[in-house]
């Protein structure tokens, strides 16, 4: 690959845990991999859930996490290879019309401002975090049934539990709702590195559908950026489509995909 290093970018309720298959998977092709935790998300998930609620957590917003990314990628020798799942997903979006990255992959992302969707299960998926009800002062705590109905309803319970305990962490309200605010606004007209999204036929918390309409959103300004963007369904995957059985597949389309247009623009 022309790009030589790339950033994985992990989502809400999340670590860099949950790239534990992907960063091998890089390494093999020769890739340098960086894999940074979102501020307060580098402890265990134990320690976390024991600070559950954090106030200093409850505090944290998206363009807190896109500042601390901004420095990452900014200060590295060569443009890297951006690929972010979930919330991960609009902050590579983020970080690309900012001329950061040499390209971009968004899995699953979460929609930038003025994307929007009425599908119940966003709505029952996203709940707990854009009730406009909550106390933005305490952390969001996601429950095992929220985690199975969002992430992974297609596996068994048992499957389902061990994924629970194993990755998921106490979030903010605040970055939550970071992308119906000007931090998650996107630029669709403005010039940027090549952008793949990539969407599981079965997500529920991202379905498919609100994925295309991130992607027809800068289609209809192509014209104007001049950019590349791509669009890529996956059939019978869940939003944990990066760890679920056919990762590989998804992995090897991604990196891919990053590899002809970096080979493009070389």
């Amino acid at each position: 690959m022309s790009a030589r290093t790339v950033v994985l970018i992990h989502g809400m309720f999340m670590t860099p845990l949950c790239w534990e298959k992907w960063t091998p998977f890089c390494q093999e092709r020769g890739l340098k991999v960086l894999v940074p935790a979102w501020p307060l998300h580098d402890r265990s998930v134990a320690e976390q859930r024991q600070r559950h609620p954090s106030a200093e957590l409850a505090a944290l917003s998206l363009g807190q996490v896109l500042a601390q990314l901004r420095g990452l990628v900014a200060g590295l020798p060569e443009p890297p290879i951006l690929i972010g799942h979930s919330m991960g997903g609009l902050l590579v979006q983020l970080l690309l019309q900012e001329g950061l990255g040499a390209v971009g992959i968004a899995i699953d992302s979460a929609p930038p401002n003025g994307v929007l969707t009425t599908a119940w299960s966003f709505l029952r998926s996203n709940w707990p975090v854009i009730n406009p009800l909550a106390n933005l002062s305490v952390p969001v705590q996601m429950s095992l049934d929220d985690f199975a109905y969002a992430f992974a309803h297609t596996h068994s319970r048992a499957e389902q539990q061990a994924l629970y305990e194993r990755h998921v962490v106490p979030e903010s309200r605040l970055l939550g709702k970071g992308p119906i605010t000007s931090a998650g606004q996107i630029d669709f007209a403005k010039p940027r590195a090549p952008l793949l999204l990539i969407a599981g036929e079965l997500d529920r918390i991202i379905p498919a559908k609100l994925n295309r309409s991130n992607f027809t959103r800068y289609q209809k300004q192509a014209a104007r950026s001049g950019a590349v963007t791509a669009y890529k369904e996956f059939a019978g995957r869940t939003h944990w489509i990066i760890d679920e059985t056919g990762w590989q597949e998804v992995a090897s389309f991604a990196l891919s995909w990053a590899d002809a247009q970096l080979s493009k623009a070389s």
